[in-house]
Parts: structure tokens; C-alpha cells; sequence
């Protein structure tokens, strides 16, 4: 993944409504690389050791407490050896009295200086979920997706092979769509992935024949949604009679997207199948089994205990 992968510290400052008391000559182009927010109360008493400068620094009741028991001399050192370190930027939260002196010295080296008055627990909690979110590893993968009964399923296949019409089908029916052909999956974390749709195609499928068209005109809001977590994948294929499919289900196969590993089916298509009821079926299915229970371990266990019986008979 590329290294340079971040968010700017201006569009940050945007999405979070903080106020800008001076900004960087860098400010529209610093790219914040981590989701981790630091409070400086070390660094200010002059402890330095393991710091790390890529991080955005917060100061607020407590820091700002401590650094009022010094002299403006002092504070002063305090906060250039602070901004000196390179830091991104300082956030000053909770309405907090910009300490003596910050302004000078975010100027003489060069570091944005913002304002926010949110409580500083609440702010660090925003920060870091919009950070998680827009640092959050990603890639694009060619298909449908679509919520269906609160599944997020990930529906692949080769071109042609019917998964736009599917979709169509499930949005009649009441799910809703959330991207055709192309699909932005990112995690969000350890177990989770989300998908979403790139803004130039949002609400439009294509349908062969037909051409592109609007979802949401056509459908409704409610047809439509911006994102989904990705609980299943879908792959569509051509029925091949040399192929063992599964008709069990016991076991869960899975496939591996970003290091997550998320429940994984191929269904055949042939003639006279209805793939959006199949679909259904597999979402709902999917949802119970991540609620514990089984169908196919069940019916398995009830095919072992008649055959235990006829053999003690």
C-alpha cells in the first residue's frame, strides 16, 4: 500500500469544523498518515523519548493547566520545542485560552494552529473515526452490491453473465442498491469491510440493451443506499456438469478481501433459474448462520442420529 496515503490536514479541518487560527504554508497539501491523536502533557514537561512527529497534537484543559504554572519565557520554549519536533498540526480544544505565545511560535516554525469546542475526549473520538475511515486500506473490485435483507452482498461474475438484471430483479423486490461494476471496499477494521460506490457512478446501473440508467429516479430514495458492510460474496458462473457444487452447505467457504476473510458461494446459472430469489435465499441464509445456527450441520445431524437408529434397531 502506498505509504503517502493519507488525508489533507485542510480537508480534515473541513470535515470536522475546526477552525483555522493559523495555517501552514502547507496546510492544503499536509497529508495526515495515522489515526492515532496525541496529547502532548510529556512532551510539554520535556520527555521526548519514543515520540513520534507524524501525529496531530491536541491541547486541552489539562495541558493547557499545566502550562500556566510557568512563566511566558517558559511557555514559550515549551511550545517551539513542541512545534520544532515537526508535528502536523495542534489542535486547540474545548475553547480552551490559546496559551501565551502559540500563535508566535506556530508562526516562527511554520506549524497550523486549530480551534475546536468540542470537549476534548469528543473531539479526539471524531478525529480519529474520520482518520480510521479516510486512512482505511482499499481496493476496487468489478461487480454488484447491494443490501439485501441487511446483507451487504458482493455479487462477481464475468461480463454477460447477468448480474446488473439480477440486481433490478432484487431492487423491485425491495433491497437496494449500492454499487454496479464497479465497487470501493475498504477495512475499516481487523474483521470488517465496507462497500461503496465511486461518486461518478453512484445510483446508475447499466443494463444491456437498455443502456444506463438512474436507480434512484427510476426506484425511489429507498432504492438506493450509500454503503454497506460486505457480508457475502456472491460469485456467479456458468453451469458446468463437471463441477461439484455444493448442496450441503455445512461447511462455509471463504475468500479473502483485505486480509478479512468473508463467506463465499458460487452459484451456477443455467436456464430457468430465478437468481434473485437464489440470492435472497443465500443472504438470509448467511444471516442465520452468523446467528449460530446451521441448516445444512442441522439436516446433516438429523441424516446421522435416523441412520444411528436403523443400525440399533
Amino acid at each position: 500500500m502506498d505509504t503517502e496515503h493519507g488525508i489533507t490536514l485542510k480537508a480534515l479541518a473541513e470535515q470536522v469544523g475546526l477552525e483555522v487560527l493559523y495555517a501552514s504554508s502547507d496546510f492544503a497539501s499536509k497529508l495526515i498518515t495515522t489515526a492515532v491523536i496525541n496529547r502532548p502533557g510529556l512532551q510539554l514537561t520535556g520527555f521526548y523519548a519514543n515520540f513520534t512527529t507524524e501525529r496531530l497534537q491536541i491541547l486541552g484543559w489539562n495541558e493547557d493547566a499545566y502550562l500556566q504554572q510557568f512563566s511566558e519565557e517558559e511557555r514559550r520554549a515549551k511550545l517551539d520545542r513542541l512545534m520544532a519536533s515537526g508535528v502536523p498540526a495542534i489542535i486547540i480544544a474545548h475553547d480552551v485560552n490559546i496559551p501565551e505565545g502559540t500563535l508566535d511560535s506556530a508562526k516562527e516554525h511554520d506549524v497550523t494552529i486549530l480551534k475546536s469546542h468540542r470537549e476534548t475526549s469528543e473531539l479526539i473520538i471524531e478525529l480519529t473515526t474520520k482518520l480510521n475511515n479516510a486512512l482505511a486500506p482499499t481496493i476496487m473490485r468489478h461487480g454488484v452490491f447491494l443490501e439485501v435483507y441487511s446483507e451487504g452482498v458482493l455479487i462477481l461474475g464475468e461480463s454477460g453473465m447477468g448480474k446488473s438484471e439480477t440486481a433490478i430483479e432484487l431492487i423491485k423486490r425491495g433491497h437496494h442498491l449500492i454499487s454496479d461494476d464497479a465497487v470501493i471496499i475498504k477495512k475499516v477494521n481487523s474483521t470488517t469491510l465496507t462497500g461503496t460506490a465511486p461518486d461518478l457512478i453512484r445510483n446508475y446501473i447499466e443494463l444491456r440493451g437498455i443502456g444506463v440508467v438512474d436507480v434512484r429516479r427510476i426506484f425511489g430514495n429507498g432504492a438506493v443506499k450509500w454503503s454497506e458492510k460486505v457480508d457475502l460474496v456472491i460469485k456467479l458462473e456458468n453451469w458446468n456438469a463437471e463441477n461439484s457444487y455444493d448442496r450441503m452447505g455445512s461447511e462455509t467457504d471463504f475468500i479473502d478481501i483485505l486480509g478479512v476473510k468473508v463467506p463465499y458461494i458460487v452459484v451456477p446459472i443455467r436456464p430457468g433459474r430465478n437468481l434473485a430469489v437464489i440470492i435472497e435465499v443465500a443472504a438470509m441464509n448467511n444471516r442465520q448462520k452468523r446467528m449460530g445456527y446451521n441448516s445444512g450441520k442441522d439436516f446433516a445431524e438429523q441424516l446421522d442420529d435416523y441412520f444411528d437408529s436403523l443400525e440399533a434397531q
